[in-house]
């Protein structure tokens, strides 16, 4: 049984992973962590080459749910995509995890959850339930103290020193960029390893975040057709930010892709115009390690009967 094919899945406890994690945000060079919201696209990210991964909670509320990122996803929901992310890569993941969930009780118990499945860095914000998109209108901002109560108690949870808390304040929009600076200031002095300031507006806003924290590991969230320009890397790590997400990225063009393809499927009969920009059959299952697959099943078969 020694010699058996190794399962291409169950890398939730890869070694090193929130070491390399926090490897990669104590560089001062900025990198990225494209959003998944399955598998699929995690997987892509992974065999894309990039650092680190980002699930994002908008992306599953509107895969699971066919909804907008409107609260409306529940911790378990969140968990059980989390958990099978995190068992197809190797790479750190970077996971949502909204408000905690809930008091001191949902955020202990969302960190212990999260950092059992294999996740490196949890993103928490200080948003009243429910919580809304960072882009959206609408968001209802809790008082500083309980953010900081989410903080200490993710902090404190947490089992591997390496695990990131990462703390997200959404009240640039309602309280002003000042407002939310001081927030995040709050933030970082309860423990938080990243400061994430949701939607500057321009790119001079920006740069009043990075002037605000300098040497302090600082999110860039990059959401086509969101508040904040979108910023090429160089630019963005000259401002300041050590990471730069793309939580829909993927989201977006799937879509949009998608109906490209119905739409040359349903005028012309056949998906033979749209060909050369999908994978074969054998090419999207050699992505999910069909050989090892069939090695393993193989190796089963062949055991002679006790």
């Amino acid at each position: 049984m020694d010699n058996a094919p190794k399962l291409p899945i169950g890398m939730a406890d890869a070694p090193g992973r929130h070491r390399r994690l926090r490897d990669l945000l104590n560089d001062q060079k900025l990198f990225l962590a494209p959003g998944a919201f399955d598998c699929l696209g995690a997987r892509l990210v992974e065999a894309s080459g990039f650092p680190a991964l980002y699930v994002t909670g908008a992306g599953v509320s509107i895969s699971t749910m066919g909804a907008p990122d409107l609260g409306a996803v529940s911790f378990a929901e969140m968990l059980d995509r989390v958990r099978r992310i995190c068992d197809v890569v190797s790479i750190p993941v970077i996971a949502d995890g909204d408000t905690g969930y809930g008091g001191p009780i949902n955020v202990i118990r969302t960190v212990r959850e999260y950092e059992r499945a294999g996740v490196s860095a949890i993103q928490i914000e200080d948003q009243e339930w429910p919580k809304k998109c960072g882009h959206e209108p609408g968001r209802v901002i809790a008082p500083v103290e309980t953010m900081v109560m989410r903080i200490r108690a993710a902090i404190e949870t947490r089992r591997d020193p390496d695990f990131v808390v990462i703390a997200r304040t959404d009240a640039r929009a309602g309280e002003g960029l000042d407002a939310a600076i001081a927030r995040a200031k709050a933030y970082r002095d309860a423990g938080a390893d990243v400061i994430f300031v949701e939607s500057p507006q321009s790119e001079a806003e920006l740069e009043q975040v990075g002037r605000a924290f300098p040497g302090v590991p600082l999110l860039a969230n990059m959401v086509e057709g969101g508040k904040t320009p979108i910023l090429p890397a160089e630019q963005l790590q000259a401002l300041g930010f050590r990471l730069a997400i793309y939580p829909n990225a993927l989201t977006r063009l799937f879509a949009k892709a998608g109906m490209e393809m119905l739409a040359s499927l349903k005028e012309t009969g056949s998906s033979n115009a749209m060909a050369s920009r999908m994978y074969s059959h054998g090419e999207l299952w050699s992505l999910f390690d069909n050989a090892t697959w069939r090695a393993l099943e193989d190796r089963y078969l062949r055991l002679p009967a006790e």
